[in-house]
C-alpha cells in the first residue's frame, strides 16, 4: 500500500499537477490539506476524474481557507470529519478528517498555523493538538496521521535553526505538544528511515527559497508500531515542487509491504543547493 500526503495549498489551483501526479505515482491512500474549498465544490471539481482512477474520496471543507481530504482505493470506511470536541477560532475549522483504509485508520490533519508565539492562534493551535492527541488515544491500534503539522519536530528540520528564533514552528511548547502526541506510539517514519539526512517538505515561494533548497520539514507520517513495521520506502517528492504552478510543499510518500520504485530516498530528485551556512540567511519575511 502507498499512502501520501501532500498540502496542496488549494486544490483548485492544483488540479493540474495533482491529476498527472495521482496518474505517476499512483498511491493507494492520498491525505490532502489546505484543500480551501467546500465540500460540494470539491466534488463538482474533482468527483468524476478521481471516480474514473478508482478513488473513493472524504473531504472536510471550507470556501477559501482550510481544508482536509482523504483518497483511497483500498476501501473508505467509517468517515469522521473533524475532531470531537477541538477548539475553534472562534468556530471550529475543517482541519481534520479520518476514514479507515485498507484497515488503518488514517486520519488527514492541517494543524493551525499559531502565527506568532504567545498569542491567541498559538494558544488555539496547543490546545488543538491536545484535541488531536485525545482522538488518536480513542482510535484503533493501527494509526496512521498524515499532514501538514506546521512543527518542525527538532533543528534538523529547519535549514538554519538560527533563521527561526522568535518564529512558531520551533518554539518549545510546539514541539512538546507533538512530541506528546507522538508518546501514544506514533513513529516519524521519514526520519526514522532517514536519520541526519537533509530532508525538507516545504520552501517559501519568496526569495528562491526552493531553488537554494531553504526549507523546513513540517509535513510528517506519524504511524503507530504495526504499520511502521510494515513500511519499505518513505521519501518526499520533490519533483512534484518543481517546474510551473506547484504547491509551495511538498508530497511524502510511504510505501508499505513492497516499494514500486525501491528503497529511494529521502528526497527525490536531491537538491542541488548545498546547505546553507549558519547565520547567512534570513527569513523573507524577517525584518
Amino acid at each position: 500500500m502507498r499512502i501520501a500526503t501532500w498540502n496542496v495549498n488549494s486544490v483548485k489551483q492544483r488540479v493540474p499537477r495533482l491529476l498527472p501526479w495521482l496518474d505517476q505515482r499512483q498511491p493507494d491512500v492520498v491525505c490532502l490539506q489546505e484543500t480551501k474549498l467546500a465540500d460540494e465544490a470539491f466534488v463538482a471539481l474533482l468527483g468524476g476524474e478521481l471516480a474514473a482512477r478508482g478513488y473513493a474520496f472524504a473531504a472536510h471543507g471550507e470556501p477559501t481557507w482550510n481544508g482536509v481530504a482523504i483518497l483511497s482505493r483500498v476501501g473508505l470506511d467509517d468517515v469522521v470529519p473533524g475532531l470531537a470536541g477541538a477548539p475553534g477560532f472562534p468556530r471550529q475549522e475543517a482541519r481534520a478528517v479520518s476514514a479507515l483504509c485498507g484497515g488503518i485508520r488514517v486520519v488527514s490533519v492541517y494543524v493551525p498555523n499559531g502565527r506568532v508565539p504567545g498569542s491567541e492562534h498559538y494558544e488555539y493551535k496547543l490546545a488543538w493538538l491536545a484535541s488531536l492527541r485525545e482522538a488518536v488515544v480513542a482510535g484503533p491500534e493501527a494509526t496512521v496521521v498524515c499532514g501538514d503539522m506546521n512543527i518542525a519536530p527538532s533543528d534538523d528540520d529547519v535549514f538554519d535553526p538560527d533563521a527561526y528564533i522568535g518564529q512558531t514552528h520551533v518554539t518549545a511548547p510546539e514541539r512538546a505538544a507533538l512530541a506528546e502526541l507522538q508518546a501514544l506510539g506514533l513513529r516519524d517514519v521519514v526520519r526514522d528511515r532517514w536519520p541526519g539526512e537533509r530532508v525538507f517538505t516545504y520552501w517559501d515561494y519568496r526569495a528562491g527559497m526552493f531553488h537554494q533548497d531553504l526549507g523546513m520539514r513540517i509535513d510528517l507520517v506519524l504511524a503507530s508500531a504495526n504499520v511502521t513495521d510494515r513500511v519499505r520506502a518513505a521519501w518526499v517528492d520533490r519533483q512534484a515542487r518543481k517546474g510551473s504552478g506547484p504547491s509551495d510543499h511538498a508530497p511524502v510518500i510511504v510505501d508499505l509491504d513492497q516499494a514500486p520504485d525501491g528503497d529511494i530516498g529521502p528526497v527525490v530528485p536531491p537538491p542541488s543547493a548545498p546547505a546553507a551556512r549558519r547565520g547567512s540567511v534570513r527569513l523573507p519575511q524577517s525584518p
